[in-house]
């Protein structure tokens, strides 16, 4: 599978899957340029935002052509987006949302993980045990239709899923089935098919994908690369 380019054909299969819609990619780390990136090349218009207005990163993104390519705050980001993707350190990403102003109604894809590092190596999570990152989004907005998705592999991977070859899967976990299809959809134009998805239900599972985390440190750490990803197998 390879990448059509800034013309508005679905990375892999030459057929977009969702009709362009405007895009709020919240974060400008390696994570989020590359779905920004990746969902620009699917014929979608995004805005990268950050705190900052003039952030450097966003701007110098958003100035690598294309037309479809915008930077602003949080809240210019989610302003007039259909969709929101928080791509942000999960530690600041309850204020990012929150700066981010209205999202009644928005399709939240949120693809952080909430880690604490600041005891070493391994992390620990950052919120307690019968939580989840995702869960606190949607309780701080409860007109939001949250989705968690993404958050269990390196940013790579998640923008180019043909990085690895074979089948192996990517997790969607929401309460509203609106919103995970719209999730699922914008997951085949970043290249994922349609047979790689797998609905985990409600937003509860996204405590465990979460957590699912800390496992992937443990592989990252004993490989010398964070090209991987995980496969489900079974009769």
């Amino acid at each position: 599978m390879s990448a059509q380019g800034e013309g508005g054909l679905t990375a892999g299969s030459g057929v977009r899957l969702l009709p362009p819609v405007r895009i709020g990619v919240l974060g400008t780390g390696p994570v989020g340029q590359a779905l920004a990136t990746r969902l620009v090349e699917a014929g979608h218009e995004v805005t990268m935002g950050s705190r900052d207005p003039d952030n450097p990163k966003a701007r110098q993104w958003a100035a690598g052509g294309g037309g479809r390519r915008h930077a602003g705050d949080f809240a210019a980001a989610a302003a007039s987006a259909e969709v929101v993707v928080n791509a942000t350190a999960g530690a600041g990403s309850l204020a990012a949302l929150a700066a981010a102003g209205d999202l009644s109604d928005k399709v939240v894809a949120d693809v952080a993980n909430a880690l604490d590092a600041s005891g070493g190596m391994p992390p620990v999570l950052s919120v307690p045990f019968g939580d989840s990152l995702a869960e606190q989004i949607q309780r701080a907005h409860p007109a939001a239709r949250v989705v968690k998705t993404l958050n269990t592999m390196n940013g790579d991977v998640m923008a180019h899923p043909e990085l690895l070859a074979g089948e192996h899967h990517v997790f969607v976990a929401g309460d509203d089935a609106d919103a995970k299809a719209t999730v699922t959809a914008l997951l085949g134009d970043l290249g994922w098919p349609a047979g790689s998805v797998v609905d985990l239900g409600g937003l509860v599972a996204a405590r465990g994908l979460e957590a699912y985390v800390l496992f992937w440190v443990a592989v990252r750490m004993a490989t010398p690369h964070n090209h991987f990803n995980v496969r489900l197998v079974g009769r």
